[in-house]
């Protein structure tokens, strides 16, 4: 009776970093053990094999997570690896984000290397600002998590950012929104691997969401940085305070004693954006507050956001956010315990 082969082994490397969050660390290679265990009871003789390894490019025994917990023993730099993930690290803000990247030699001279060897190179949440400025994401698309998205524009002009999407890939380059999207992409590599079958029972045991293809319904403007500049304080308190009122981007304009294509200039040079885009931005934030937190009707949310129209504001509240003010109050809405 002829021997069957072993099935082909996916390496899979998670890279180390001082201030790593430990469940970009743990949770992949969690995830990865359990499609191996539910591949050898689905195929005892000859099941598809998942390798994590948790590795350090500058050759350090360990590392200080961001929970304080160390992971030590790890790897040295592998270079027999089909994917590499770089996770993120804690940070008090976007600012100190960027501040930590110089310290990263080590670590963008291992990413180039692998780069040309073809391994896929993951980064996920933060880890897209260690991966962007190695320069490997010049001239690429890429994604990083909501809240870091302005800051990440402003630091890497090069990189053609796609905020809203969960997973951007592109080419041998893949990114993710916040630490949990990074399970996507898992299931992804063991559907590859092991066939679509085997991702599905995995997402099931672990309760993935696969579904999420947009950080949109997830996106709090109350989180992202904003540029502090008077004039975007300013025209911001008069929003804030008036858009349950008609608001015309004239009106704005007058109440901060400018020309309209002065706050045009403005909120292009300061937001990336129009000023009707803001407004617009602002609006759907609060209604996605008012669906959470209230027992209102969309009507009346729509009319303390400023709109008339109610069939208008839906649009525009589908298009901003992936998903029906309906399906958005019951996925989000406050529950009594």
């Amino acid at each position: 009776m002829t021997e069957r082969a072993q099935a082909p082994l996916l390496r899979v490397g998670i890279l180390a970093l001082d201030g790593v969050m430990l469940s970009s660390v743990a949770g992949p290679s969690d995830a990865l053990k359990v499609a191996g265990k539910l591949a050898s009871i689905r195929d005892p003789i000859a099941p598809v094999r998942f390798e994590s390894v948790v590795l350090s490019a500058r050759g350090q025994d360990q590392v200080a997570t961001s929970a304080g917990v160390s992971i030590a023993g790890l790897d040295g730099p592998r270079e027999d690896l089909d994917v590499l993930l770089v996770p993120g690290v804690m940070h008090e803000c976007p600012s100190g984000l960027t501040g930590q990247l110089a310290a990263y030699t080590a670590e963008y001279e291992y990413l180039h290397n692998l780069h040309n060897r073809g391994t896929v190179i993951a980064a996920t949440c933060s880890g897209t600002f260690l991966l962007a400025a190695s320069g490997l994401l010049d001239g690429h698309r890429a994604t990083t998590s909501w809240w870091l998205a302005s800051n990440f524009r402003n630091r890497f002009p090069k990189v053609t950012l796609e905020a809203d999407q969960m997973m951007v890939k592109d080419g041998k380059l893949v990114t993710t929104g916040a630490a949990t999207a990074i399970y996507s992409y898992i299931l992804e590599l063991v559907a590859q691997h092991g066939g679509e079958d085997l991702a599905q029972q995995t997402g099931r045991m672990l309760v993935i969401d696969r579904e999420r293809q947009s950080q949109a319904p997830y996106v709090s403007l109350a989180m992202l940085e904003r540029p502090r500049h008077s004039l975007s304080e300013r025209a911001e308190r008069f929003l804030q305070r008036e858009l349950h009122q008609e608001m015309t981007v004239a009106k704005l304009a007058e109440h901060c004693g400018i020309s309209e294509r002065s706050l045009l200039r403005h909120y292009r040079s300061h937001h990336g954006i129009t000023p009707l885009e803001h407004i617009q931005h602002l609006r759907v934030e609060r209604a996605k507050a008012l669906l959470e937190t209230t027992h209102l009707s969309f009507e009346e949310i729509v009319e303390r956001c400023g709109y008339s129209d109610v069939s208008s504001f839906r649009k525009l509240f589908k298009r901003a956010s992936a998903t029906t003010p309906s399906d958005y109050r019951e996925r989000f809405r406050l529950r009594a315990h």
